[in-house]
């Protein structure tokens, strides 16, 4: 049994959330009533994974995204309200880490996805050195090859944007909801950018940089992170540890 306290400590030490600029807290979003034994992690503290939470007697969930989301209603109200009721009836604790997790240098959804994919990490790029750029294991002969191995490898489907069938070297990747980062991207002289989304000027620099653009799943993208984060923790303080999958088409 590990107290709330220790365990957020632990997660602070590692992710370092007061290096970070962020719309939501970062840490503790919701206090239980209970020391911890079982932590269950997830990329979304859903309502469907707050009731897998509870079906398996967790007494704590980590996840990446949690109750708080940029320009949101700030009342306790419908879903928000039925969130934070399961919790509190159940006294679970909730953590949530948004841009630490995404980080981390190896445990976060950036480094996670680059081991997924067979991506080699060299460098960092963007605003607060969220991005992400390196090789890859294997040269592509054109992006629609490296397309085809990212929805294999994550089991989601991939819009690729690419401006010139050439062959693909050298990657930047952001997970998520980085499309803003393509112009820093295609600044460091890439072949392509891996991020979770697609907006509409996106494709147009593709199609005129000739830098491909694959846009391959917000949450496909962000799944390796928090799995990957509380494991470490939970064996570092005598945890049983369980990732719980919700799936999510975006």
């Amino acid at each position: 049994m590990t107290h709330v306290q220790d365990l957020s400590l632990a997660f602070d030490a590692l992710l370092q959330p007061d290096k970070f600029r962020d719309y939501g807290p970062n840490g503790l979003q919701v206090e239980g009533d209970r020391d911890v034994k079982l932590l269950v992690s997830g990329v979304t503290a859903s309502r469907a994974l707050i009731e897998a939470a509870i079906a398996a007697n967790a007494d704590a969930v980590f996840v990446h995204h949690g109750l708080f989301w940029r320009g949101q209603d700030g009342r306790v109200v419908g879903w928000m309200r039925e969130r934070l009721r399961l919790l509190l009836l159940h006294g679970i604790h909730l953590f949530a880490y948004h841009l630490p997790l995404d980080a981390h240098a190896e445990l976060g959804n950036n480094a996670q996805l680059a081991k997924v994919l067979g991506l080699q990490t060299e460098g960092r790029f963007g605003e607060q050195s969220l991005g992400f750029v390196g090789s890859a294991t294997q040269t592509w002969s054109r992006p629609q090859e490296l397309a085809d191995h990212v929805a294999d490898t994550l089991g989601h489907s991939v819009v690729c944007v690419a401006g010139a069938d050439r062959p693909v070297r050298r990657v930047a990747w952001c997970t998520g909801g980085a499309q803003s980062y393509f112009e820093a991207a295609i600044a460091l002289g890439v072949d392509a950018f891996i991020t979770g989304e697609i907006s509409e000027p996106q494709a147009h620099l593709a199609k005129e940089t000739g830098v491909a653009f694959l846009a391959c799943g917000h949450h496909a993208t962000e799944r390796y992170g928090a799995p990957a984060v509380a494991a470490r923790v939970a064996q570092d303080l005598g945890l049983q540890h369980r990732f719980i999958e919700i799936d999510n088409p975006a």
